[in-house]
């Protein structure tokens, strides 16, 4: 396999937006980000401040247009994210209050409209994909089962490849619209979601039938959290990822809670986010792995930190990625010391 050197820095604007300067539209962030030393920005497709998605979806002239600003400023598009339109493609009941937030108000209180928006806008972000030249859409999976995620009573047979199956026919057409117009779904593995970890991901591949569209968005700050080897992790599924969050977690063990946090805020829960270079990631193995494995895709700082604030963590993130970037090498070390390549003289040395 191909050694390869990974893009960036690039940085996700989801948690940046706002209505103040320099975070109030895309060209104001754009250019405080290319100040900094960015190259790249995976754009939240629910921020009308970065992105009219519709319009993206069906203008190639927009979409163009779009590019064309922000590399006015050096930076490019590295993916689109429908992280909180695609939650919405699978929902349970439990959670609607809440998910409505997602949404537009004319669905409020219809989770069947609500649904069937979530999936016209994952239709919408991959046609815009295809527009932009994009390759990749940074999503979610939504969830049906999180709520028997620690079951008591137990799970009734059956019932999580129930939820699998209905999560694959929930999804299966949109991978078939993706592969359409050349875009893969990088879903976050993240918990909440039905896709959490490296066995429920197995589980949505194998009921959406191995589809090529189905792939995953590297994040190892939820495998912290779950006390997952976030490592091994790239060795079991490194054909299948396709996008990566650069972003900081710490665990701290504690004698009052564990991975479930016991409903504290974040700052006082054993498990939570840091800013680059707070935490406990080992960043040097992720890189070095993902390189090894032909990696060549954005390095996307996902800045979420309940001490840090946003500007300092996305101030000191260019320099820190930077370091991490490993431009892979074509020599071999101890080149300088081959004896050149010879049949004869191969088998001389075998002794044949």
């Amino acid at each position: 396999m191909e050694m390869k050197t990974i893009k960036g820095p690039a940085i996700f604007l989801a948690q940046f937006m706002d209505d103040e300067a320099p975070f109030n539209n895309l060209e104001n962030i754009g250019a405080w980000l290319a100040k900094l030393g960015y190259k790249g920005v995976q754009i939240p497709t629910w921020d009308k401040r970065c992105i009219d998605l519709e319009k993206a979806a069906h203008s190639k002239t927009y979409a163009d247009e779009l590019k064309g600003r922000l590399l006015e400023f050096g930076l490019e598009i590295t993916e689109l994210s429908v992280h909180l339109q695609s939650q919405l493609v699978a929902t349970h009941p439990a959670y609607d209050r809440m998910y409505d937030g997602f949404a537009p108000e004319n669905v409020h209180n219809d989770p069947k409209a609500r649904t069937a928006w979530a999936v016209n806008q994952v239709e919408l972000a991959a046609k815009a994909s295809a527009n932009l030249g994009l390759d990749t859409l940074a999503a979610f999976s939504g969830s049906l089962l999180w709520h028997t995620v620690y079951p008591w009573p137990q799970r009734p047979t059956g019932l999580v490849q129930a939820g699998f199956d209905e999560l694959a026919k929930r999804w299966r057409p949109l991978l078939d619209i993706c592969d359409q117009f050349g875009v893969d779904v990088a879903y976050e593995l993240h918990p909440g979601e039905d896709l959490h970890d490296g066995i429920t991901f197995e589980r949505f591949l194998e009921a959406v039938g191995g589809h090529e569209r189905a792939n995953i968005l590297y994040d190892p700050s939820h495998f912290v959290l779950q006390q997952l080897d976030y490592l091994a992790f790239i060795d079991f599924y490194h054909d299948r990822i396709k996008a990566f969050h650069v972003k900081d977690a710490e665990f701290l063990k504690s004698g009052k809670s564990g991975v479930y946090g016991g409903y504290q805020d974040w700052i006082d829960r054993p498990g939570r986010f840091r800013s680059l270079g707070d935490g406990q990631v080992d960043f040097k193995g992720i890189f070095t792995k993902l390189s090894r494995y032909g990696f060549d895709r954005w390095a996307v700082i996902e800045w979420e930190c309940c001490i840090k604030d946003p500007a300092q963590g996305a101030e000191e993130g260019v320099d820190f990625v930077n370091k991490h970037i490993i431009n892979v090498t074509k020599k071999t070390f101890d080149d300088f010391a081959s004896a050149g390549a010879d049949d004869d003289l191969n088998k001389r040395i075998l002794g044949l």
